[in-house]
């Protein structure tokens, strides 16, 4: 059996103490392997993007533990999570969090500059993320003068930049009308396929987490439930094309 890239280990999250006490999670346990797509999914106030939070590195449980190819992500140094985050992982929001007067290809080259990596380089791989979102033409353009869809792509090429082995997607159609949602779903499901990444997708839309390998159901702090897609063969296909884990 395979090491788990990213692994929940009976995790807890509470804010507050006392009477303002809110438990987030209540025992989250969790395997995510190299390459798949998995949606976890819930309503606001489910715990669904804390989840995804802890799994970034972006906070720490309360108990359990997160683990990072096996290895307790607590045990990292405060160094080590900063470079993990700006190396191995990709991050897609729904806010896309461009600086707006700042051009198209500084933006996506701004986590090699955080990793210390020269001009020249920086402009080569920029250029290279951004000819493989289409958007090459643009790089000189400011945030500002983007559609709506085009500042996702370009926040996609920004994640894609330093080849990361995971990308967070935390609604990333959220802002957008549906038919760009759907060019911006399938640029994400087309490079999690051609390139490796491991897709992690935090939604509550059921069309784009029926897109992943897998779902994951979180409500009031539990996942309650999980099914894996299969392939519509005759071999194994059900009347709905998924198996319940």
């Amino acid at each position: 059996m395979t090491v788990p890239i990213l692994a929940a280990r009976d995790i807890h999250k509470s804010y507050g103490r006392g009477a303002t006490r809110f438990d987030a999670l209540k025992g989250v346990s969790l395997d995510i392997h190299q390459g798949e797509s998995i949606a976890i999914v819930g309503k606001s106030g489910s715990g669904k993007s804390t989840l995804m939070h802890l799994l970034a590195l972006l906070d720490n449980p309360s108990s359990g533990a997160v683990e990072l190819s096996g290895r307790d992500a607590s045990a990292l140094s405060g160094k080590v999570v900063n470079q993990t985050r700006n190396e191995t992982f990709g991050f897609v929001f729904q806010q896309f969090f461009l600086t707006p007067n700042t051009s198209v290809l500084d933006n996506v080259t701004l986590p090699l500059q955080i990793a210390g990596i020269g001009g020249a380089e920086r402009k080569r791989r920029g250029m290279a993320a951004l000819e493989q979102l289409e958007l090459a033409d643009k790089a000189k353009n400011k945030a500002t003068d983007l559609s709506g869809g085009q500042k996702q792509r370009v926040v996609i090429a920004r994640a894609l930049v330093n080849n990361p082995s995971v990308i967070f997607a935390d609604e990333p159609t959220g802002n957008l009308d549906s038919a760009t949602g759907k060019v911006v779903e399938d640029i994400l499901f087309s490079l999690q396929k051609d390139n490796g990444i491991t897709l992690i997708i935090v939604t509550h839309d059921e069309d784009l987490a029926a897109r992943c390998d897998r779902r994951v159901y979180i409500r009031d702090g539990l996942i309650v439930d999980s099914l894996h897609a299969v392939p519509a063969t005759p071999a194994s296909a059900t009347s709905t094309g998924e198996v319940r884990a």
